[in-house]
């Protein structure tokens, strides 16, 4: 169950969104230190920031082998330049393709031919087997703290510009995927049965 809906998160009227606590819980949730999400970042009670950067995934195994060297390569003096404490997170997101089966539906109730709406019908059914099991986006999130919030700027500039220079596209976290993020780690995958999370 979300967070959201369970009462666990609520949104102020600031718009920002905020854990809410409970005196003598016995949730994990109600025990951690946090404040709430703001501004793609994680509040905590000491008012140390948590922000970082999501990586879009890329098989670089369909590549070339000296490519994949050079990214190999690229990634090791990325790691070795890293001067701060961070954590690698690998987390589960559900995939929504709802808006993209009503598409589908619909270009099948207007086609006439019979063989291109058995091409369609068979896209509808790949669709439907995706959505009967649970089929998920993994995404990969390198995670820091610091209070200084133009220190946690020039990481994640840092970070962005490093991975770049890896053949590898990186943006600042939103709220949302630092939502996905706590889900996934508060729920360790049992009630959503979309994931956990790994840290290093």
């Amino acid at each position: 169950m979300s967070l959201l809906l369970a009462g666990k998160l609520t949104v102020g009227e600031d718009g920002v969104i905020k854990l809410a606590k409970k005196i003598g819980s016995g949730f994990t949730e109600d025990w951690l230190p946090l404040k709430g999400i703001q501004n793609g970042m994680i509040i905590t009670t000491s008012n140390e920031k948590v922000t970082g950067v999501k990586i879009a995934p890329r098989n670089i195994f369909i590549l070339d082998p000296s490519l994949q060297d050079n990214i190999l390569i690229s990634l090791k003096n990325f790691y070795n330049q890293i001067d701060f404490e961070f954590w690698l997170v690998v987390a589960d997101r559900p995939v929504d393709i709802s808006v993209y089966m009503s598409q589908l539906q619909l270009l099948f109730n207007d086609t006439p031919s019979p063989a291109i709406r058995k091409l369609i019908m068979q896209d509808i059914n790949k669709g439907q087997s995706f959505i009967n099991n649970n089929i998920v986006d993994t995404e990969y999130f390198f995670l820091f703290k610091a209070k200084d919030p133009d220190l946690l700027q020039k990481r994640v500039r840092f970070m962005i510009n490093a991975l770049a220079q890896c053949g590898l596209n990186a943006s600042q976290v939103t709220n949302g995927d630092l939502r996905v993020v706590m889900e996934n780690f508060l729920n360790g995958g049992a009630s959503t049965e979309f994931g956990t999370v790994m840290a290093g």
